[in-house]
């Protein structure tokens, strides 16, 4: 796909048992094969992440992420059950509905200090998260009450110093019982 495409819509490239080699270009990664296995990195310069991009990787087990990502797309990365960790870069700065919905591997999700809204559903049924750490000054809007459904709610999140007040007061962050400063 020439990098002169600036969009690419979800589930593009979905049913195509085929296809081999994940499909991107500068401004949007657009699909990953499910049976693709093991750890990967999305390309430098790849501005978003598609929804459903990742959909049902069950092999996935890591993903890194570059700086020039500014978004992931609803379901990008729902269903990969065999993901244990994800660090989301400061250049990102929306998460979308479901995006990381059903990851039951998931332990530790890194939050960039630039995401200002969680979609809806996006954490649901991560039930093995141990912690997360967010580094947003601002509390990010969070989508709805599933946003983190079937996460413990005991867990420790970690924001920034001097925020834990305002993740206490804020609309889904005040669920979580262990709020603190790293």
């Amino acid at each position: 796909i020439p990098n002169s495409v600036t969009s690419i819509g979800e589930d593009a490239f979905s049913g195509c048992s085929k296809l081999t080699s994940p499909v991107y270009n500068a401004h949007c990664f657009a699909y990953m094969p499910t049976s693709y296995s093991g750890a990967y990195t999305i390309p430098e310069g790849i501005k978003q992440i598609a929804g459903g991009a990742f959909y049902k990787c069950s092999s996935l087990t890591s993903i890194t992420i570059p700086n020039s990502v500014t978004s992931i797309g609803g379901g990008a990365f729902s269903h990969c059950s065999s993901l244990t960790s994800v660090t989301i870069p400061n250049s990102v700065t929306s998460i979308g509905n479901g995006a990381f919905y059903k990851c039951s591997s998931l332990t530790s999700v890194t939050i960039g200090e630039s995401v200002t809204s969680i979609g809806e559903w996006a954490f649901d049924d991560c039930s093995s998260l141990t912690s997360i750490t967010c580094e947003a000054a601002i509390p990010p809007t969070i989508g709805d009450t599933y946003t983190f459904d079937g996460v413990s709610k005991s867990i420790p999140i970690y924001v920034p110093c001097g925020c834990v007040k305002a993740y206490k007061a804020a609309s889904g962050w005040s669920d979580f019982t262990n709020i603190q400063e790293p």
